[in-house]
């Protein structure tokens, strides 16, 4: 008998076996050696099952059949992945122990647990509990096995979230989409981070601008010259600040205070996932959904990071050896001049903004592995530098200035000056943009405490005479709340629980927060998809739709539900129940009392005017997920959405049933090899994509025939599976018409991305 190792995806399955098992037999859906079988999940093969899984009358959606309480809960293999569910099956029936392999956190257990359940799996069970795919954590980890039994509370930690998030979706979601006649989806994540936008969004719009003026002056003193700003209430009054700036123009001055500090700035944080996605955000763009995807592809299939779906900016005593080793490995490549000026004495075991234990729970933060990056596309390398350069500026000293605050008095005006002198770059030299614009920033709030970036000396003398050579008053306009952009909303959900005003409350939350890092990004899609939110370039709005379910689940008095008070006392008690300190069922019962609570509210709540939900024309331009495709996907999302924590079930529809089997003559020739890594499949051609023949071992990839308004071709599609992008098309827009390639950005999904040329 052989031992069984589940890992959660294939490539995790695959790097597993070259080091346990190097001569393992490929047998596609797992791998054989003489001591081991891998074999592994994709994701959820299993999820909670839907309403009509108990009663054949849940099928239509009747307000008068909640609450739906289930006394057990049911589970059921995803449709799409049954096949790879019932390989597991037939070689656990060879194997007499099992290696639960899967992600090192609460979800990974839940996916093994559900695996164990539906397979009713008896065999031992040991636990590999790892951070990164190196061989030498691998190796390390089989060498020290957990027994399971030790993450048993952590399993009904993830059994109870999911369950309690079913409750609350399917019964919530399908109460207010009956009472008001529209799908309304309704979760206990997602209403309060649309809520966070909504909010943003009405002050915004109630914004009153004020008109103000600033007073600048440009002063003088042995040559030097400098600018001060006025110092007094703020000036509304045109012609008071005009003559003002007559006053003391011209006129001679002192100085009244000078200051000089020395002042540090050290590194940023490692990067946990909200982070990065947060920066490639402002930086490139990208969406949270994009940059996850991205860094799992680079931890994955490149292996050149650890495990990116981390809340921890920390690493253990453990990791420092190989923070050291990783920085040796940089030496050679793109990243050796930086390597070369980095002292690696700064990264040990007494740094505690590096090294810090406590900090880290089921992971540390990203890290480059021991790996040299190969060929990356320029979207992954992009990811892979920011990484990178956050990892080295830790083996480099804190920047350093001198801060000049200057008090200077002209005809009785003060006017004040800060000076930042720029000493040593340290570890902004890390930065590829300039990095003395890299300080960290002033809060809006303090916008009038502007100061000056230099890096030649400044200095003034307190004793010697000043001159005003010129000053001017300016009309200004105070401004509003900035719209959530994606980085900006994440960073939103994170720190949600800092508005609590229960101390208990705030701190189950402040390493949790709204989601957690790998479901984030999943939450912001969901809220396109389902039509509540839409985007405007960067920024997110919401819809009429988004508005008036957020105004229905306020006036139906479930305020709760669109606050992040009740995330944190779920997060509270679920990380009691982790630690064996809190019974699973007490805390189920306190759920299915609220769920009882919102049908009641709703049941009295008056029925909404259909004209609430209409779509405005500017969010029918500019939205997505309002069309017919959408909807579609909008009613399998609407209910139980947040039940397998970003991956949810989904009912395959029709179209992505066929994709692959194709229903014209001569449809399954095949076209091009599949992209997806170690897959081995072809593409075929369906009625509305091109999707791989190896669609039934799991593998999900496919090219939609239409994207951005143009129809792929078999010969497009051959360009994009063989070179990763299409020859430069032109694109017509209302704005002008643009050229651009289709780009492959995903080889795992198939999903594409518009490059354009460079102007």
């Amino acid at each position: 008998m052989k031992t069984l190792v589940i890992a959660e995806k294939p490539d995790m399955g695959r790097t597993i076996a070259a080091v346990i098992e190097p001569r393992a037999k490929n047998n596609r859906s797992y791998l054989e050696g003489e001591n081991y079988i891998i074999t592994w999940a994709i994701g959820h093969l299993l999820g909670l099952a839907e309403p009509d899984a108990y009663d054949e009358k849940y099928k239509r959606w009747n307000f008068g059949d909640l609450p739906i309480l289930p006394d057990r809960f049911k589970i059921v293999p995803n449709p799409r992945t049954k096949d790879q569910l019932k390989t597991i099956g037939e070689v656990a029936k060879r194997c007499n122990c099992i290696v639960n392999a899967c992600d090192a956190g609460r979800e990974g257990q839940y996916i093994f647990a559900l695996i164990q359940q539906q397979l009713k799996l008896t065999q031992p069970v040991k636990r590999l509990w790892i951070s990164d795919l190196t061989a030498e954590s691998i190796q390390k980890g089989f060498d020290s096995l957990h027994e399971e039994a030790e993450f048993e509370n952590l399993t009904q930690a993830a059994r109870a979230r999911s369950e309690a998030d079913w409750l609350i979706g399917m019964n919530a979601s399908r109460a207010f989409t009956t009472k008001h006649r529209t799908l309304l989806s309704v979760g206990r994540v997602q209403t309060p981070v649309l809520a966070l936008i909504y909010d943003r969004q009405k002050e915004i719009e109630s914004f009153d601008s004020l008109t103000y003026y600033e007073i600048k002056a440009e002063l003088e003193q042995l040559g030097r010259k400098y600018t001060g700003t006025w110092q007094g209430d703020r000036l509304t009054d045109a012609e008071k600040a005009a003559a003002i700036a007559d006053k003391v123009r011209g006129k001679a001055g002192r100085i009244s205070e000078y200051e000089v500090k020395d002042t540090k700035e050290y590194p940023f944080k490692l990067y946990d996932l909200t982070l990065l996605q947060r920066d490639a955000n402002a930086k490139y763009g990208y969406s949270a959904k994009k940059t996850l995807d991205l860094a799992q592809v680079l931890y994955e299939r490149h292996k050149v990071i650890s495990y990116p779906r981390t809340n921890s900016n920390y690493v253990t005593e453990q990791n420092i050896d190989g923070m050291h080793k990783a920085l040796h490995m940089l030496k050679s490549g793109p990243y050796q001049q930086l390597v070369e000026g980095a002292n690696p004495r700064l990264v040990h075991v007494g740094n505690k903004s590096v090294c810090n234990p406590a900090r880290v729970e089921d992971h540390h933060a990203i890290l480059p592995t021991l790996r040299r990056a190969g060929t990356l596309s320029k979207e992954e390398q992009n990811v892979y530098d920011l990484v990178i350069r956050r990892f080295l500026s830790h083996f480099y000293p804190p920047a350093e200035y001198k801060q000049h605050t200057v008090l200077t008095e002209v005809a009785g005006e003060t006017f004040k000056t800060n000076v930042k002198e720029l000493l040593s770059l340290g570890w902004k030299v890390c930065q590829p943009e300039d990095p003395r614009a890299g300080s960290r920033g002033k809060k809006k709030d303090e916008e009038e405490e502007q100061e000056e970036l230099v890096s030649e000396p400044f200095h003034v003398e307190k004793d010697k005479p000043v001159q005003c050579l010129d000053a001017q008053a300016k009309e200004k306009a105070t401004q509003p709340p900035k719209a959530y952009t994606e980085g900006t909303l994440l960073k939103a959900m994170e720190s949600a629980g800092k508005q609590l005003e229960n101390e208990e409350l705030r701190d189950a939350m402040k390493d949790a927060g709204l989601g957690t890092p790998a479901t984030r990004a999943a939450t912001i899609e969901r809220l396109k998809n389902v039509g509540y939110i839409t985007m405007q370039g960067k920024r997110i709005t919401v819809t009429q739709k988004g508005r008036t379910a957020i105004e229905l689940i306020r006036h139906a008095g479930i305020e709760l539900l669109t606050s992040p008070e009740m995330t944190g006392q779920w997060e509270r008690r679920l990380y009691q129940i982790s630690k064996g300190e809190a019974a699973r069922e007490k805390f189920m019962e306190n759920v299915k009392r609220f769920t009882l609570s919102i049908i009641d509210k709703v049941r009295v709540q008056p029925k909404a005017d259909a004209s609430l939900f209409e779509i405005k024309e500017e969010e029918r331009k500019g939205g997505r997920g309002k069309g017919p495709k959408a909807k579609s996907s909008a009613q399998r999302k609407a209910s139980g959405s947040e039940q397998s924590g970003g991956n949810e079930l989904k009912r395959p529809d029709t179209a992505e049933k066929k994709r692959v089997s194709g229903s014209a003559p001569g449809s399954l020739q095949p076209l091009a090899p599949c992209p997806r890594e170690g897959c081995g499949g072809q593409l075929i051609e369906g009625r509305k994509g091109y999707g791989c023949t190896h669609y039934k071992q799991g593998c999900g990839f496919v090219i939609w025939k239409e994207y951005a308004g143009k129809n792929i071709s078999v010969n497009m599609l051959t360009s994009l599976a063989g070179k990763g992008q299409t020859q430069l098309l032109t694109f017509k827009q209302p704005e002008g018409d643009f050229k651009a390639r289709i780009v492959l950005a995903d080889s795992m999904s198939g999903k594409l991305d518009l490059q354009r040329a460079e102007e």
